[in-house]
């Protein structure tokens, strides 16, 4: 329980001691501090741990400055699944813990109603619980001005309804929309981070609400392949280039090098070595690019399967051709596309679009 213990931070892990008086420090002012500790109340129980953490410097300062400086009450932090988003909240709360009263990072992983998720937070915050959900919002809401928070939510677009485009809340999830408006539109001193692979309507409107979003691309320094037991450093930043800096594909395609090839990667490129090398795709990324497939509307579905079909970035226009699809259903597909991070948009003297490498190479395997 991290509320009863003192936190160091050594090369970007974390270390926790115990909270009996060192010689070199003094009593009165540790004792000070694990007073404030144990006043404090977190619950990072859901949150993930860091054995290494890489790049990402801009990002956190990003974050410091939204919540830190401007006070900016939601923030969403958005990209691919395994690219790094929960990671890089994670490192950010471990540098800021002693900025908030209370911590609570919840999961929809599993999803849960609106009901159930304020009512865990306000039992971690050691509130009474009321039977009816506007009064839990009301209390939740005196909670978030009466005290500095962080709430982080993680897993967000399971709430989201798979068939439809982007960021569709299902029916029974549907009040959390309302939630996450009511936290840009009522006057509190805390902050709200969503976690997503997609966005939702929320996150859209920077100018007009206080929000604000981050999105993750992939890393691109081959010290994200230290301690992989990989060989051949000088083709570590071709393999990181060919699965798009994505540390969950790495991570997938280095067990695979040392399974297969003993941990050659200049071997395993070589096997691959064709005039555009193609990225293998693992049995896990398979399962993983089976389920965001399964999650996309029938026109996205229609646009993922002929950008598939294609080597190059291609116009609207010209896919367009390709589609027996309306131009307002092609418009609004590449838009959710690109906000499921499953599309890029290149700007060249034409506007341009290309489908994920790794994603493309499962969708010409398995379609």
């Amino acid at each position: 329980n991290s509320t009863n213990k003192i936190i160091n931070f050594e090369n970007n892990n974390i270390n926790f001691c115990s909270n009996h008086p060192s010689s070199n420090q003094p009593q009165n002012s540790q004792s000070n501090e694990i007073d404030n500790i144990k006043q404090s109340k977190y619950d990072l129980t859901l949150a993930p741990k860091i054995t290494r953490f890489y790049e990402r410097k801009q990002e956190i300062e990003y974050l410091s400055n939204w919540i830190l400086n401007q006070n900016t009450p939601l923030i969403s932090v958005l990209g691919l699944s395994g690219i790094g988003k929960s990671t890089l909240v994670k490192r950010f709360v471990d540098l800021n813990l002693k900025e908030f009263e209370v911590i609570i990072w919840k999961s929809l992983k599993f999803p849960k109603s609106l009901d159930l998720l304020v009512k865990d937070v306000l039992i971690t915050c050691q509130e009474k619980i009321t039977a009816n959900i506007d009064d839990k919002l009301t209390l939740l809401f005196d909670v978030l001005s009466d005290k500095k928070c962080l709430i982080i939510i993680d897993d967000v677009q399971n709430i989201f309804a798979s068939g439809e485009l982007v960021g569709q809340y299902q029916n029974i999830y549907k009040d959390y929309q309302n939630f996450f408006k009511m936290i840009t539109e009522v006057e509190h001193h805390s902050n709200i981070i969503l976690i997503s692979q997609e966005q939702c309507a929320e996150m859209h409107y920077e100018e007009l609400y206080l929000i604000k979003s981050l999105e993750l691309s992939g890393l691109n320094k081959i010290n994200i392949l230290k301690n992989t037991g990989l060989k051949d450093e000088n083709s570590w930043l071709s393999l990181i280039n060919l699965y798009e800096g994505n540390p969950m594909y790495l991570q997938d395609i280095a067990i695979l090098i040392q399974d297969v090839f003993d941990g050659n990667v200049a071997e395993f490129l070589a096997e691959n070595s064709t005039t555009d090398m193609l990225p293998v795709v693992t049995n896990k990324m398979r399962s993983h690019f089976n389920y965001l497939f399964n999650r996309l509307s029938p026109i996205e579905q229609q646009i993922i399967l002929a950008l598939s079909k294609i080597n190059q970035p291609i116009s609207r226009e010209k896919l367009r051709q390709d589609l027996d699809l309306s131009s307002i259903d092609l418009i609004n597909g590449l838009q959710s596309l690109q906000q499921r991070y499953l599309v890029t948009k290149i700007k060249t003297d034409k506007i341009l679009f290309k489908l994920a490498a790794v994603f493309q190479e499962y969708m010409r395997n398995c379609y």
